[in-house]
């Protein structure tokens, strides 16, 4: 009777001793960092966006490209950077796993059998003052129940540190797709930038080519010198060289995209298409709204929190721990004995441990893990700012790129008509023919220099999509936890 009044005594004083358990180690709070009350736009920049969000997930989709939005299929689905990612987004939640086992007890066996025989040589003892040899047998069947209490919170700290890690590498993950998406956006773009180039380059050859003929009818014909035809002919050949060269930066981009979306670079290509898109209106928001907004910004305030929770784990070391265990089974020289009641073993207790000199090593434990917390504050605060300067950088590009391409349209027209009126002078013998040449030199520059400005207004779209965060949510992470189910809890 005394035997079986033991074991809830000894579990209920466990179970005491856990609900009077406390966390040392301080609590974590969220760190402030500078927020601006509002962006530095100009005027009527917001008024001239309507008020629609970032599409979420497929954010490309704002741009209305079939091209695009199949390229960006393939890098979410063969991209091995965000495959990296997600096999460490594994890893991490394995590892919350592996703490939030820690809240349960263990239970392990060692089966034996064993066959023995003892010298009769051997020396007397009081048991067997008769030496003989001896043969005998001796099967186990042992268990052993093992259980740490948490005293002082050190098992809540690593569960704590386990699953905010977890949500930082979730974190991590999405801005890993948000950069792939956006960096594979931004060489996209700026293909089809070159392709409108080498399309203007084309298409000014072939109207050179047209004029080169007529001025040569004309020296043929002793009314244009030699002169103006070599001018033409300069003019023509510079143009294909440029048209040429161009090949070359366009290839290195249709690389780079097959990297991002997983292809062997000499068995991957786009077909050429000019720009056609026109860069979606966006609306930045509230600068507050952006820490919420940006996975990185996550990423880095999951960050504190782990390096809080080691500090909690450092100031743990300076307590005792509490350890139960049990253990029992059966014993017997004869298996068919195995089961009997009178084969029974068993014995329960409990040790406390507590270092009482350690040289001053848990003291610098808790400095260390107070010095890893200022820096992931440092860190986050950093984290904020760059984003910050990123929208910013992004919303006053848009608004030069918009002014630039209105006053280089601008330019556009009045080099055409500068072309005609020179072509017309010079069939009235009004001018020579470097007038008429430098005339389509100019307009061949400025039809590139709007190409330019167009390719760099969506790739800077891109951009401000980006440090937008994608339509990406912060509170997606709060769905981001390991929770003890049954059947991973039994799970060998």
């Amino acid at each position: 009777m005394a035997h079986s009044m033991r074991f809830p005594a000894l579990f209920g004083l466990a179970a005491y001793i856990v609900a009077c358990g406390c966390t040392v180690g301080p609590k974590y709070q969220r760190a402030t960092a500078p927020v601006p009350a509002k962006w530095d736009v100009a005027e009527p920049w917001r008024e001239s966006a309507p008020k629609d969000g970032v599409a979420k997930g497929e954010w490309w989709a704002v741009f209305r490209d079939d091209d695009l939005s199949a390229l960006e299929k393939q890098a979410l689905d063969a991209n091995q950077t965000i495959k990296v990612a997600a096999a460490r987004l594994e890893q991490a939640r394995a590892s919350a796993a592996v703490q939030i086992a820690t809240q349960f007890p263990t239970l392990s066996t060692s089966p034996s059998v064993q066959r023995q025989r003892l010298s009769g040589n051997r020396p007397a003892s009081s048991n067997f003052p008769v030496r003989s040899p001896v043969s005998q047998t001796n099967n186990v069947l042992p268990f052993t129940v093992a259980y740490e209490v948490d005293l002082f919170g050190r098992r809540r700290r690593n569960i704590e540190a386990a699953q905010a890690s977890y949500q930082g590498t979730a974190a991590a993950l999405e801005n890993v797709r948000l950069v792939i998406t956006a960096e594979l956006a931004g060489d996209y773009f700026t293909l089809r930038q070159l392709d409108t180039e080498m399309g203007i380059l084309n298409r000014t050859v072939e109207t050179l080519q047209k004029a080169l003929q007529l001025v040569d009818s004309r020296h043929k014909g002793g009314v244009a010198s030699g002169l103006d035809v070599a001018q033409e002919e300069t003019l023509l050949n510079t143009t294909r060289t440029q048209a040429i060269l161009l090949q070359q930066q366009r290839k290195q981009f249709e690389d780079a995209i097959a990297v991002l979306v997983g292809k062997p670079a000499p068995d991957f290509h786009i077909a050429n298409k000019e720009l056609n898109a026109e860069p979606p209106a966006l609306d930045a928001g509230l600068p507050s709204d952006l820490l919420e907004r940006r996975p990185d910004i996550a990423e880095a305030e999951r960050q504190m929190a782990v390096a809080n929770a080691q500090i909690g784990i450092a100031k743990a070391a300076y307590y005792p721990s509490l350890n139960l265990f049990g253990n029992g089974g059966w014993q017997a020289a004869d298996i068919a004995k195995l089961a009997n009641v009178q084969s029974t073993f068993w014995a329960v207790g409990a040790n406390v441990a507590e270092t009482i000199f350690s040289g001053g090593s848990r003291r610098a434990q808790v400095q260390f893990a107070k010095a890893g917390y200022d820096a992931s504050v440092a860190s986050y605060r950093d984290t904020v700012l760059n984003a910050f300067r990123e929208v910013q950088d992004d919303i006053t590009g848009l608004t030069v790129l918009n002014q630039a391409k209105q006053s280089q349209q601008q330019a556009v027209d009045a080099a055409r008509r500068t072309l005609d009126i020179a072509s017309n002078r010079y069939t009235g013998g009004l001018v020579s023919y470097l007038d008429v040449v430098n005339a389509q030199q100019n307009l061949l520059n400025n039809e590139q220099e709007l190409a330019v400005v167009q390719g760099q207004k969506l790739v800077t779209s891109v951009l401000l999509i980006k440090a937008l965060g994608g339509g990406w949510d912060a509170s997606s992470l709060s769905a981001v936890q390991v929770k003890p189910k049954l059947k991973d809890i039994v799970a060998p």
